[in-house]
């Protein structure tokens, strides 16, 4: 089972991930509020698989991705936000996010995961 960490401001849509991912064989081991605790718990955890919002407090979720990518530039950070906006997008991925899934709605969330899960795993070429 591929572990996962949720990085959101909000308590409602960390739990509301949590209950899809974890329907899908994935197991959520850690979650943070900020994107300052986002690196600390990555870096203390080294999920699997990073769900990141990009507006939090502290730090925003595109500098905790270049945190996270500093600790680790294989990981592998999907972007969730409503803030889909072409730059957004276009930075996020240019700082390493595997991917950008829009805010609320969510779609392809799972097969995202599954794909980015198969590509960052340890057994896949680089």
């Amino acid at each position: 089972m591929k572990t996962v960490m949720i990085a959101d401001d909000s308590a409602f849509m960390r739990t509301w991930l949590k209950k899809l991912v974890e329907n899908h064989n994935y197991r959520v081991i850690v979650q943070a509020r900020d994107g300052e605790e986002a690196i600390k718990q990555y870096s203390l955890y080294r999920p699997q698989l990073v769900l990141l919002d990009i507006t939090m407090p502290k730090v925003d979720g595109l500098q905790a991705l270049k945190g996270i990518t500093a600790l680790d530039p294989k990981a592998s950070v999907v972007m969730c936000s409503s803030l889909a906006t072409s730059s957004h997008i276009n930075e996020a991925k240019k700082a390493g996010a595997v991917d950008f899934v829009v805010k609320p709605h969510f779609h392809g969330l799972i097969d995202i995961l599954n794909r980015a899960a198969e590509n960052h795993s340890p057994d896949s070429p680089s």
